[in-house]
């Protein structure tokens, strides 16, 4: 039996509340041991009533998956009096630990999927953590190049090719390279996931996508060739459109899913759907990994008013794209494990 691996997140936040609320919930059907921290878990436990027995194990072959119990790889060693609802360093380093041990377990097959609880970026950097966020954390610790994030829930299916930068950098960021490499992610991704020929909207970057050059360029000059380039591949890619409609387009059933160009064009719309069911897919990465679409909520950790619908609907998308994935690695025929087929030491093919 292997499992999936669930980080707690920042332990001053609602990751160790969610995390044991999704553990305890009967609509839970795969098996997951939790990396964090026994002692903020334990009082986590007593704020949401979960009532369960935390289990400490030193690896995953440990794990019984008893009803009731959560197996526990303890992967810091915080004070009792750590502060709620607060930025703390400890707590960003311990996140962290937390999610560089699950990647290692994802990397070597011990689990089948890291389903990771939320993190506070501010902490983070206090710790001295130089990634700004969980997609560049996981695509650096797993030596990922060619990776992007997509938020999706049941309406909606949204890649960036930008991320956690700040506007004025992003829009430097975009060019026809990243733009033609978000474009063949994303449909790798989809036809892996069941979807034979993904229809891909590509937003515009300016209002009206430039307007024909009107509100600028960079639809006309970097995006679109781009998108040309792709549909010589074969790729059913369109656009530039503009990003005030592609959206409501997308969510009507006519496109599978929309590349937006930075992070707040692509993630508002997929948020304003609802926190509770959307999920965070970093793409590219040679496992699968999925997160919660929310933050670490400081004002109501400790409350234990968290909803952890968003940490279920992630464990479920992990289990079904992992079990995927080990389909397609039956199929493939290899015996050993490499970054993409998921076997033992690097196969002499890549299998795609």
């Amino acid at each position: 039996m292997i499992p999936l691996a669930v980080t707690m997140g920042d332990p001053c936040g609602i990751g160790p509340e969610i995390t044991l609320r999704a553990c305890a919930d009967p609509r839970r059907t795969v098996p997951v041991v939790v990396i964090g921290d026994l002692r903020v878990l334990a009082r986590a436990d007593e704020v949401v009533g979960t009532r369960l027995t935390l289990r400490p194990i030193a690896s995953v072959d440990r794990a019984e998956y008893t009803p009731g119990t959560v197996d526990v790889i303890a992967g810091s060693d915080l004070p009792d009096d750590l502060p709620r609802g607060t930025v703390d360093a400890r707590a960003g380093a311990a996140a962290f630990q937390y999610v560089r041990h699950g990647i290692r377990l994802a990397l070597d097959g011990d689990v089948r999927a890291l389903v990771t609880g939320p993190v506070n970026k501010e902490a983070l950097r206090l710790a001295g953590v130089p990634h700004p966020g969980h997609t560049e954390m996981l695509a650096d610790l797993s030596g990922t190049t060619d990776y992007a994030m997509m938020m999706a829930d049941d309406e909606l299916r949204v890649v960036l090719v930008t991320v956690h930068q700040s506007l004025r950098t992003a829009l430097d960021a975009i060019d026809t390279e990243r733009e033609l490499g978000v474009i063949r992610l994303t449909h790798r991704t989809l036809r892996r996931g069941g979807l034979p020929a993904p229809r891909i909207a590509v937003a515009g970057l300016n209002p009206h996508a430039g307007e024909n050059g009107l509100f600028g360029r960079e639809d006309l000059d970097v995006i679109a060739p781009a998108i040309r380039a792709a549909r010589d591949e074969g790729i059913l890619a369109s656009g530039p459109w503009p990003a005030d409609t592609v959206f409501m387009r997308a969510r009507a059933g006519e496109f599978d899913v929309v590349v937006a160009q930075y992070h707040d064009q692509g993630l508002i719309p997929v948020k304003y759907l609802g926190l509770e069911h959307g999920v965070n897919i970093t793409i590219g990465l040679p496992f699968v990994r999925t997160g919660v679409d929310h933050g670490t909520a400081f004002g109501i950790a400790g409350t234990g008013r968290a909803d952890h619908t968003s940490l279920l609907t992630a464990l479920h998308h992990a289990d079904r794209l992992s079990s995927l994935t080990a389909d397609r690695r039956d199929r493939c025929g290899r015996h050993d494990r490499c970054g993409r087929c998921g076997r033992r030491d690097r196969c002499p093919g890549k299998c795609r």
